[in-house]
């Protein structure tokens, strides 16, 4: 018998079994629920204990039926502390997450129980109790806040639009609805295109206003235009604020005019008495069927009365056409300095004392700013002749302008009020608009003109402000 090599059947390819590492199973074991988790170590805490007892009853050589009755009461009593840990770790954690749920949702009415010091979850409870009072302290400022901005807008006269950056409008209040004639709901969400607005969201707000001539379904007339931008949700939006002038213009128009009609009938009354009551008296003595001796006397006072009174009225008439037909400055280059020595030596009256300053030129009509300083000048002069005071006319520069100061010592001012009203006038002859005539010519180039009582001594001090 031969020596035969073993056979080797090949044997069928098997399938290739996975091998699991430790850390697969920790992966696994983090991707558990929490409460499954805390079931399971719940039951590997008490696992090891109820398996040693179940040895030992087992190996003492106990009936079965104690066995498995002691073996079931072990399993319960293993059981019941398992669920019992699990209650007590993941109820707690739960009600978190409901009181959390309730502050995302806006509810900070929910508390949460057993909340104490001195205990670790007692503290959680605390700060999430005192997290949802703050919170609702917060969001009740914040609604107080809004319903008073709002009612604020509402109550603003100027009109308020607010656009989101497709310039479709999200706010708008009363004035803005009177406006565009339509109420909140229909406008809300129409671009600016479609509510008429597009040529005041044109290029970038800069905040500065501007004034615009429109014509809305609510009203007409000129506008002064505000444009801010602002934001929310993280998104830019921009604040159009829209104001009436012409409400305004017209109603310092309208009070402009009721001042110089009381001025002109307080003038005219002061012509027209004496006028109506010498010619009464003149007509009676017309009426007289024998004269007295001195009827021409009489006669010829009367009439000189009347023609000085017309006279009077015709100066009155005069003034206020010089000051309705003030033309546009002609403007030229000005040494301010040659300009009012110049004025100052046409004075004869008292020696005006120069305090000299800087050398400044200015753009301006040479004729009318003439006119202005010696306006000023010679109410300065007036003034100090009362007193036997001085006259000192100085310029400095100041923020870009050349202020012209003009200071008498004379009594001073008592009433400043109405210097500046056409017509009004404290001394015996005067006419009532040389102050009105010197201030337009300040506004027409540009400056302005104030008059009041000087602080340290008796007297005033009339400011010029030029732009140079």
């Amino acid at each position: 018998m031969g020596y035969h090599e073993p056979v080797t059947t090949p044997s069928k390819p098997t399938r290739e079994q996975p091998t699991v590492s430790y850390l697969d199973l920790a992966a696994r074991g983090a991707r558990l629920k929490f409460e499954l988790r805390v079931t399971l170590l719940a039951l590997s805490a008490g696992l090891p204990g109820v398996a040693l007892c179940v040895l030992l009853l087992w190996l003492d050589g106990y009936t079965s039926r104690v066995q498995w009755t002691v073996d079931l009461l072990l399993v319960c009593l293993w059981l019941g502390v398992a669920a019992s840990l699990k209650n007590r770790v993941v109820r707690p954690l739960q009600t978190l997450s409901n009181i959390l749920a309730a502050i995302r949702e806006g509810d900070y009415s929910i508390r949460g129980r057993r909340a104490a010091s001195g205990d670790a979850l007692g503290e959680v409870m605390l700060e999430v109790n005192d997290l949802g009072a703050t919170l609702r302290g917060q969001r009740l400022g914040a609604m107080e806040a809004t319903a008073l901005l709002r009612t604020v807008m509402s109550e603003i006269d100027s009109a308020i639009f607010a656009f989101d950056p497709s310039q479709q409008l999200r706010l708008v209040n009363r004035a803005g609805e009177k406006l565009l004639a339509q109420p909140e709901a229909r406008l809300l969400g129409r671009t600016g295109e479609e509510l008429g607005l597009a040529s005041c969201l044109k290029g970038e707000a800069n905040h500065v206003p501007y004034t615009m001539q429109m014509v809305f379904p609510g009203g007409a007339g000129r506008w002064e235009i505000r444009r801010g931008t602002f934001r929310e949700g993280g998104m830019q939006h921009q604040l159009l604020v829209m104001t009436d002038l012409s409400q305004t213009l017209r109603e310092e128009e309208r009070s402009a005019w009721q001042r110089l009609l009381r001025v002109m009938g307080h003038e005219l009354n002061n012509s027209l008495a004496p006028i109506k009551s010498v010619a009464g008296s003149l007509a009676d003595l017309m009426k007289r069927e024998k004269q007295p001796a001195d009827w021409r006397e009489d006669m010829y006072h009367g009439l000189e009365v009347i023609s000085s009174r017309a006279d009077s009225l015709a100066r009155f008439i005069e003034s206020y056409s010089k000051l309705a037909r003030l033309p546009p400055p002609r403007l030229q280059s000005l040494s301010v300095g040659e300009l009012i020595q110049r004025v100052a030596s046409l004075e004869t009256r008292l020696n005006v004392r120069i305090i000299s300053g800087a050398e400044v030129l200015v753009r301006a009509d040479a004729v009318q700013l003439e006119q202005l300083l010696i306006n000023l000048i010679r109410n300065a002069v007036d003034a100090a002749l009362e007193t036997n005071g001085r006259v000192e006319v100085e310029w400095i520069r100041q923020n870009g302008q050349v202020v012209v100061c003009v200071k008498d010592e004379g009594l001073g001012l008592a009433n400043t009020t109405n210097l500046f009203v056409p017509f009004f006038t404290t001394k015996a002859s005067g006419s009532g608009i040389g102050l009105v005539l010197s201030r337009q010519i300040a506004e027409a180039h540009g400056g302005t003109l104030t008059l009041q009582n000087r602080s340290n001594m008796n007297g005033c001090i009339a400011k010029l402000y030029l732009p140079l």
